[in-house]
């Protein structure tokens, strides 16, 4: 079942489909013979059914010459609740390099592993 948000968008994605497929003057029959589906897959896309599988859209929108638009869909970098969300986990403030290897070294005197590459002394 879909939820009540999600109608408006599936009808509103199948009005455009549609639209697109009219301007290119396809029939809906050749509309599926070029993308592999079944004339009532399309008829179902354009009527915004949740039923319809992602491939048969991708497969559309190939047909259309609007494949890239998928990939927009959910572009991480336009995802504003996300980046500030991952910004906020961020930490305050860097730690200098020296800060680390005061820490590496104060472990490494406690008993910690020490990655001082042997015996003659040398570490990387």
């Amino acid at each position: 079942m879909t939820s009540p948000k999600v109608r408006p968008v599936l009808s509103r994605l199948g009005n455009d489909i549609r639209s697109a497929r009219l301007r290119r003057r396809l029939a809906v029959a050749d509309l599926a013979v070029r993308a592999g589906t079944s004339p009532s897959s399309i008829a179902r896309l354009e009527k915004g059914d949740q039923g319809v599988a992602i491939g048969t859209l991708a497969d559309v929108l190939v047909v259309l010459g609007l494949a890239e638009r998928l990939g927009d869909l959910v572009d991480v970098r336009k995802d504003d609740l996300g980046l500030a969300l991952a910004s906020e986990q961020l930490p305050q403030r860097g730690r200098s390099t020296a800060a680390r290897r005061r820490t590496r070294t104060s472990t490494s005197a406690e008993g910690g592993s020490r990655d001082d590459g042997g015996s003659d002394g040398i570490a990387f």
